[in-house]
């Protein structure tokens, strides 16, 4: 297959790579995360309870075999990225994936949420082949190619700011809705089995529609000029060496990897409402009070970011991460307080949900400064390995905490040390999270040294000319 992409015609659809792009362009391209976040969220939100009360198979292996997968979907990244690099076609090299991936990519989600009758060993073995071919195989070859297109359909950089805001927009804004209104479409489908297949089937339909949207209305202007740019294994060595190196880098990468395991750990949501509040349909409502509150304070927050800086507004949004969980934990039955707790930590996580791979970038910058090594194709990949890992870990953790605190599903009533691991999971863990991240923000002073570092690296620049 990668024989004949390559050998296909290049017929670029533009010269004008800084060209100002259409709002209809822009929509499109957010279209695309929302059509991702049909499966992600879904997964990342709702596979855990669906393994376990539905195929029921035991939340402590649900969380092991999670963690597996994801750690293997991780490194997938590194080599998609380099197969997104080597295609070539008349569409591009990243939007074709759209349109090739987008019906294999509906496939994929209603083969996650089936669960046949293969006996005890056989639905495990379903389950994992299925969560890998859907979240590790075909998830990750058409999200690579979605997120390379930032860079392919324009070079102007207030142009991919906008595209990384209507990608965000769309991105939590379909994680809310998919919080909201899965559980009461699976109970409109008649509950069960074929409750959630139905709605497996809703949501591909979705995808696959959004994903013709995003190929159709957008266009890939960026071609390159050269073929200088190398994949061989002496580049990658150094690559690697230079990252391990590189101080800013590591913590950034600790920090967000802290903030997917969080994520990861939103799977919790449904046992939370559930069980504590014994309303398993207020998962809807504990979703929009996460998701929304980060949609409009991204909206918002770049006067803040400009004046104060990446690290010192992501402080104070770990903070209020943690002013908002020790609200909840005042009275966690309390449908108000856990509301204005979530409230709370949602504008305290926009921060880093913003910053995370722009500090990426700097620490691309920085390693360049410090080392001579430039390399942003790993760096990214890496950040994104770190994002699937992590959530991998909020999933395990999961499994094997409410497998100690003896949850046992399918139960409607369940121990005190069983409900105290759900509300340990939904309130104290973050708070410890929020405090790390405090810790490693403390070390993290290049803000303070980015203007310096970019004049010396202007100068080398100028004096190699």
């Amino acid at each position: 297959m990668i024989r004949n992409i390559e050998n296909a015609v290049v017929e670029p659809v533009s010269n004008e790579p800084n060209e100002k792009l259409k709002a209809k362009e822009k929509f499109s391209y957010g279209a695309g995360n929302l059509a991702a976040n049909l499966l992600l969220t879904t997964a990342n939100a709702f596979i855990i309870f669906f393994y376990t009360e539905i195929a029921g198979i035991a939340v402590a292996t649900v969380g092991t075999m999670l963690f597996i997968a994801r750690f293997i979907d991780g490194a997938s990244d590194i080599g998609m990225g380099l197969v997104v690099d080597k295609t070539k076609s008349k569409y591009g090299k990243a939007r074709p994936w759209l349109r090739w991936l987008a019906i294999p990519y509906g496939l994929a989600i209603i083969l996650l949420f089936s669960s046949p009758n293969f006996g005890e060993t056989g639905t495990i073995i379903y389950a994992f082949l299925t969560y890998m071919f859907a979240v590790g195989i075909i998830f990750t070859a058409i999200s690579v190619p979605y997120n390379t297109m930032i860079g392919t359909m324009s070079q102007n950089q207030a142009e991919r700011g906008q595209l990384s805001v209507f990608r965000t927009i769309f991105g939590f804004g379909g994680a809310l809705l998919v919080n909201m209104i899965t559980i009461p479409l699976v109970e409109m489908f008649g509950g069960g089995q074929s409750g959630w297949q139905m709605v497996a089937i809703v949501y591909a339909i979705a995808g696959v529609f959004l994903y013709f949207i995003c190929f159709k209305n957008t266009k890939e202007r960026v071609v390159a000029t050269s073929q200088a740019t190398r994949t061989d294994g002496v580049l990658i060595k150094e690559g690697f060496k230079s990252l391990v190196k590189n101080k800013y880098w590591l913590i950034v990468i600790a920090i967000m990897i802290l903030g997917f395991i969080n994520a990861g750990l939103g799977a919790v949501n449904i046992y939370y409402a559930q069980y504590i509040l014994g309303n398993p349909a207020l998962v809807g409502v504990i979703g929009m009070a996460s998701f929304l509150p980060i949609i409009v304070t991204t909206i918002f927050i770049a006067p803040f970011l400009k004046k104060f800086g990446n690290r010192n507004v992501a402080i104070v949004g770990a903070i209020l991460s943690i002013i908002g969980s020790l609200i909840i934990a005042l009275n966690p039955a309390n449908i108000v307080f856990v509301l204005t707790g979530l409230i709370i930590r949602g504008i305290g996580a926009a921060p880093l949900v913003v910053v995370g791979f722009a500090m990426l970038g700097d620490t691309v910058d920085y390693g360049e400064y410090k080392h001579g090594v430039r390399s942003e194709g790993l760096t990214f990949s890496a950040g994104t390995f770190g994002e699937k890992v992590g959530t991998g870990i909020g999933g395990m953790l999961l499994g094997l905490i409410m497998g100690a605190g003896g949850y046992i599903g399918g139960q409607a009533e369940q121990t005190q040390s069983a409900l105290f691991s759900i509300e340990f999971l939904f309130i104290y863990l973050p708070v410890i999270f929020a405090f790390i991240t405090i810790l490693l923000l403390w070390f993290y002073k290049l803000d303070k040294e980015y203007p310096q570092i970019l004049k010396a690296l202007q100068e080398r620049k100028a004096n190699l000319t």
